[in-house]
């Protein structure tokens, strides 16, 4: 990989899988972003949460022009196979180039492309010598995965740029002016657990080897939520085969689709063989239902220790109730640009301790009121079967300006070099110019980056070639600004 051209970029990127950099786990790639600056002798800056500023001379003759800040976050989801042993606090992500030579991947997890390439585009340009450009700053934000603390708590006046470029989207050849705002949903279900049946068997039913990905980018993809299969399952183990529920555990972050699932069920042992059956009928099912989207999902049913105690039977009910009516996907589509998704909700995750089951789910629109109206729906399903459902993180999205003049210039550099215009669309998926924005309305701002496939997820690559023209395209941008 670290022969790979541009070397400045891949051995900058080479240098970030070195560090461990989940989301929360910021100290380590914020100090060595700080340390990379004062390396170059460029004035360097972190503030009070992380975030790092390197600030870059213009080239000669381009000092009076409008400052460009290259924008970025430098933490990466932690998602792995459940195979695979990794720890993503410890370990270095083992990267390296597919055999085709096309992509860049990882062994197992997810790769940090997202953003780790637009992070390493950055150090790659304060360090090249020959590159032609205004006065630059390079913006470095925390913790972007998990609710964007970074730009929230980014101080008004500390950048100094008109134009901000955010490396962090995922299509070459696309140029992003907009992007949906979300809000975080939260709901708990409290209980006093009771006792086991006597003579009850326990068994565990799992959903793993969905695709997964991520919640905004690949909402639209018709993947398997494994939460809400499971839950199909669950349904009909109760109403059918006296199914008792001890615990359910599934997803791992807000912004991915979850991929596996799992739960531990209690009943009557002479049920034994026909739940088993039920399970079996169910994966068939639901690979016909999945056909050519999740050929690798699978449902299994295995006999485990019979826990001590259950939910209540009104809690199991309302619980599965309450899941089965939570929306999932697509909710609506944007009427002018129908290609593209206005409204969605993800159910992140769910998860069963110490007396309580709570469910995550993660709800984004371009549109604040139809944000809000899925928030209400959402917050009906689950209040209606007795959870305490609260909102927070809530982001505003990022309103696109066809008219700017950052955008009539970006497209006619890509077509120039390129020989064909890009397409400008708007992402449904946060992006910080809606946050940034707010602090500095008036700075123009675009963003862009080579092709990522299925961020979020273990199967994550990046495209090679795309990555070359993505730092061909940044760089005569630069130039031309």
């Amino acid at each position: 990989m670290k022969n790979l051209e541009p070397k400045g970029l891949w051995n900058s990127f080479y240098s970030l899988t070195r560090i461990p950099r989940p989301s929360g786990k910021k100290e380590a790639v914020s100090q060595f972003l700080v340390d990379y600056g004062k390396s170059l002798g460029l004035e360097t800056m972190q503030d009070e949460i992380g975030n790092v500023l390197i600030r870059k001379p213009a080239s000669p003759g381009m000092e009076n022009h409008p400052g460009v800040i290259l924008q970025g976050h430098m933490d990466m989801v932690p998602q792995k196979n459940s195979d695979k042993v990794f720890d993503f606090e410890t370990d270095p992500i083992e990267a390296y180039v597919e055999d085709n030579g096309e992509w860049v991947t990882a062994n197992g997890t997810t790769l940090g492309a997202d953003n780790g390439i637009g992070v390493a585009t950055a150090m790659a340009i304060l360090a090249d010598k020959n590159a032609v450009h205004p006065p630059l700053e390079a913006f470095f934000t925390v913790d972007e995965e998990t609710g964007m603390y970074g730009a929230f708590d980014l101080k008004g006046g500390w950048l100094q740029g008109k134009y901000l470029l955010n490396l962090d989207s995922e299509t070459e050849g696309e140029l992003y002016v907009g992007c949906a705002g979300g809000v975080d949903t939260t709901a708990v279900f409290d209980y006093e657990p009771v006792e086991t049946e006597e003579g009850d068997i326990a068994l565990r039913i799992a959903i793993k080897g969905c695709k997964g990905g991520h919640s905004g980018c690949d909402i639209n993809l018709q993947r398997a939520n494994a939460i809400k299969q499971l839950f199909r399952v669950l349904k009909e183990a109760v109403v059918s085969y006296e199914a008792r529920l001890a615990s359910v555990e599934g997803g791992s972050l807000r912004n991915a689709i979850p991929r596996e699932a799992s739960a531990v069920i209690t009943i009557p042992q002479e049920n034994y063989d026909d739940v088993t059956d039920m399970v079996a009928r169910w994966e068939d099912q639901l690979l016909s239902e999945f056909e050519g989207i999740e050929p690798d999902m699978k449902l299994t049913v295995e006999e485990v220790e019979c826990p001590k105690q259950e939910m209540p039977e009104d809690v199991q009910d309302f619980l599965i109730h309450a899941i089965t009516l939570c929306p999932h996907g697509v909710y609506r589509m944007i009427p002018e640009m129908p290609d593209i998704v206005e409204t969605s909700n993800n159910l992140a995750m769910i998860e069963t301790k110490e007396g309580k089951v709570t469910a995550y789910c993660l709800t984004r629109s371009s549109v604040e009121s139809r944000k809000e109206e899925l928030q209400s729906v959402i917050e009906s399903a689950f209040s209606l079967a007795g959870a305490k459902v609260t909102f927070s993180g809530s982001y505003p999205g990022w309103k696109p300006n066809f008219k700017s003049p950052l955008l009539a210039t970006m497209k006619s550099i890509y077509e120039q070099q390129f020989g064909n215009a890009p397409r400008v669309v708007i992402i449904h998926a946060g992006l910080e110019c809606g946050i940034i924005g707010r602090n500095y309305p008036n700075m123009e701002m675009i963003s862009f980056g080579p092709t990522i496939e299925h961020p979020h997820s273990p199967d994550e690559r990046v495209n090679i070639a795309t990555v070359q023209k993505f730092y061909q395209y940044v760089l005569a941008t630069l130039k031309a600004l």
